[in-house]
């Protein structure tokens, strides 16, 4: 067995300065043996006989491609195209030599009964010019009897026939050919095409008679706009518009709402050139309910109309019909969804305002499509949909000024929605406040104790006692705020409610007792307004003492720096006496005391928890706050000792702990405080231990302190 050679290793595989291409490839071929071109070689023919055996060798060539062309190997437009060039050949004098007969022959065996070629339209017109150029128009009307006979919805044949009759002046029989071929009922370009050569030899009659039978063959809109504009043309316009009108009820009651939208819009473009009825054709034409192609065609028309020769109702109408059938449409082709349903509603209320039952049916067909079961769990699926009702529910009050049924609007929403999964607040309140404008106070508690009932919701609650309150009805405002308070513990808001109602109606004691029962809650959403609330109601009633107690309970709870801050800026403000007594000096001197002293203990709590940086930038804040209050003191104030304090921002670095992961610590950097009295503690200690060692070093012995 052979051993295969061993491949040689290539060491530079870098790619070469100059890359080898197709192109580079065959340049170099041509230069090295020239263009490659083949130039064939003319042949001279100096004798018959030498054309004889030319004729005989194109023959055999001609022969085999037909014969190639008709066995299959090549489709029928091969087949005809081989025999029409060999027929072409036959024919040029310096070909074939002209002879008639062996091109009329090749025509035959082309056209023979089952040759690929037999039913190509354009054989038979070139073997019919063929003849026709020879001066055989006997044979040229042969052929064409033959190809029609053969062929005869062939247009493009009977054309040719009728184009070389008319060419020979021969109307009879151009008529005659005409009368064939409509004999067939061909489309309307034929029919078309008869009338405008009997209108080109002045056969008005002859004309018209064709398209009456032209009618009468076809009764299509094509066929009778092709006779209607023959009359325009004529200008028959009485004949025109007999023509359209007889047509538009026959094809009316064929039932058949394509070819009478056609037929409506070409009669509207006749009426709208003779500026007459066209407005009213293309009513009647929408109101028949056309398909959607050709209603948006005739909508088009009828707005273009109304543009050039309406006014501004007429073109106002034309919009909103437009309009109206895309929203009609869009609702169709999706009945959730309910922005189109909106624009639809909105368009109706704003073109039929006074037509109240189709407004209301409009609602009716809109509120019909609930959303699916699917989407009954998510209350997003229902809140556009909510909003028909309420407009529905509007408009019946509003509009129609029907009350009854804007409440039975209201009541058919409730049933509607799904409570045991959500509920909508604004639908029972706004059927609360019908019931309310109806003076209907007790149907109106009713269904809002229902709607507690069902959904306490904070809206509900909310509303339920602004209505009662605006009653004059305390007692169940009471009643109603201990429900919300006790179906929401939790919740600030609903304290703050509560306790702001009884400060309205003057009950110090009650609000007090709230704000009580509020900052004893173990769990509250926001407990600092709650405390802020009530630290205020003391403050505004005088009780000073009692505010005191509410910070002191609060710093309790929380060492929160906005807490020290508000406790200081009310010591510093707040004054038992009235404005005499508050510009006391003695008075002032009292509360920048206890303010000065709520600071300090803010700087000795915030001091004494230095190593959480988050404490250091807290009394960062806290001193700064101290300096300004200060400051703001005047010759009371004592601003040196606070400016002794004030910390210098210094940036520092940190190392970061080793992940998981096996990652390197590192370090970042991170802002710094020093303060002031801390700095100056640290360098009396050093001072101290200086002097020491300078003592010892004095006195040679050891210095114990």
């Amino acid at each position: 067995m052979a051993m295969l050679p061993t491949p040689r290793r290539v060491k530079n595989k870098a790619p070469a300065p100059v890359q080898l291409t197709a192109e580079h490839l065959i340049r170099e071929a041509r230069e090295l043996h020239g263009d490659g071109s083949v130039t064939s070689k003319k042949r001279r023919i100096v004798d018959a006989d030498e054309l004889a055996e030319h004729r005989l060798e194109r023959r055999a060539r001609f022969e085999a491609i037909v014969r190639r062309a008709g066995s299959g190997r090549g489709g029928c437009g091969d087949a005809s195209s081989a025999w029409m060039r060999y027929a072409r050949w036959e024919e040029s004098p310096g070909g074939g030599g002209g002879d008639p007969a062996r091109a009329r022959s090749v025509y035959e065996r082309a056209l023979a009964g089952g040759a690929p070629a037999y039913r190509d339209h354009g054989v038979w017109i070139k073997y019919a010019q063929f003849e026709a150029r020879g001066g055989r128009v006997g044979h040229a009307r042969n052929v064409l009897d033959r190809a029609v006979a053969i062929l005869p919805r062939a247009d493009r044949i009977w054309s040719e026939y009728l184009r070389m009759e008319d060419l020979l002046g021969a109307r009879d029989n151009a008529r005659v050919v005409f009368d064939r071929w409509t004999s067939w009922r061909p489309g309307a370009d034929a029919w078309a095409a008869y009338a405008a050569f009997e209108l080109r030899h002045g056969e008005v009659d002859r004309a018209r008679a064709v398209h009456e039978r032209h009618v009468a063959a076809l009764p299509c809109a094509d066929a009778f706009i092709l006779f209607a504009e023959f009359e325009t043309k004529l200008k028959n316009l009485d004949r025109a518009r007999r023509v359209y009108e007889h047509t538009g009820s026959l094809l009316a009651a064929a039932g058949d709402n394509d070819d009478t939208a056609v037929l409506l819009a070409a009669f509207a473009d006749f009426e709208e050139r003779c500026g007459d009825r066209a407005r009213a054709i293309y009513q009647h034409a929408l109101r028949g309910e056309p398909p959607e192609p050709r209603a948006e065609e005739l909508r088009e028309k009828l707005l273009s109309l109304e543009k050039r020769f309406g006014d501004r109702h007429g073109v106002e109408d034309s919009i909103v019909t437009k309009r109206r059938s895309q929203y009609e449409r869009a609702v169709t082709t999706n009945p959730l969804c309910y922005d189109a349903w909106f624009d639809l509603i909105r368009l109706e209320e704003s073109a039929n305002a006074g037509d109240a039952n189709r407004i209301r049916d409009l609602y009716r067909r809109a509120v019909a499509n609930v959303p699916p079961a699917a989407a009954a769990a998510e209350k997003r699926h229902w809140r556009r949909y909510i909003y028909l009702w309420i407009n529905y529910a509007l408009f019946e009050e509003l509009d129609a000024e029907d009350v009854a049924r804007a409440r039975g609007v209201y009541r058919e929403c409730l049933r509607t929605i799904p409570h045991k999964k959500f509920s909508f607040s604004n639908i029972w309140v706004m059927a609360a406040e019908l019931e309310i404008r109806d003076k209907n106070l007790a149907a109106a508690r009713r269904l809002l104790g229902n709607a507690i009932g069902v959904a306490p919701r904070p809206k509900l609650f909310r509303r339920y006692i602004e209505i009662e309150l605006q009653l004059g009805n305390v007692g169940r405002c009471r009643i109603l705020s201990q429900k919300f308070i006790e179906h929401a513990p939790s919740s600030s808001h609903v304290w703050r409610s509560y306790a702001a109602l009884e400060k309205k109606l003057g009950e110090t004691d009650r609000a007090r007792s709230v704000y009580d029962l509020a900052v004893s809650q173990p769990a509250l959403d926001a407990p600092e307004l709650v405390w802020t609330d009530h630290i205020q109601f003391e403050i505004d009633a005088g009780e000073l003492d009692r505010a005191r107690q509410l910070y002191e309970r609060l710093l309790g709870k929380t060492q929160h720096l906005n807490v020290w801050v508000s406790y200081a800026e009310f010591e510093a403000t707040a004054c038992s006496g009235g404005a005499a007594i508050a510009g006391n000096a003695a008075e002032k001197a009292e509360r920048v005391r206890r303010c000065r002293a709520v600071f300090r203990r803010a700087d000795e709590h915030f001091r004494g928890c230095a190593d959480d940086p988050a404490m250091k930038e807290a009394r960062a804040m806290l001193l700064q706050q101290w300096l300004a209050k200060e400051a703001a003191f005047g010759d009371l104030g004592e601003v040196e000792p606070v400016e002794k304090k004030t910390p210098r921002r210094v940036k520092r670095k940190r190392s970061l702990l080793a992940d998981g992961n096996g990652g390197g610590g590192g370090c970042e950097e991170f802002f710094d405080y020093i303060f002031g009295d801390e700095e100056y503690a640290a360098a009396a200690a050093g001072f101290k231990l200086m002097k020491a060692a300078y003592e010892w070093k004095n006195s040679g012995h050891v210095i114990t302190y």
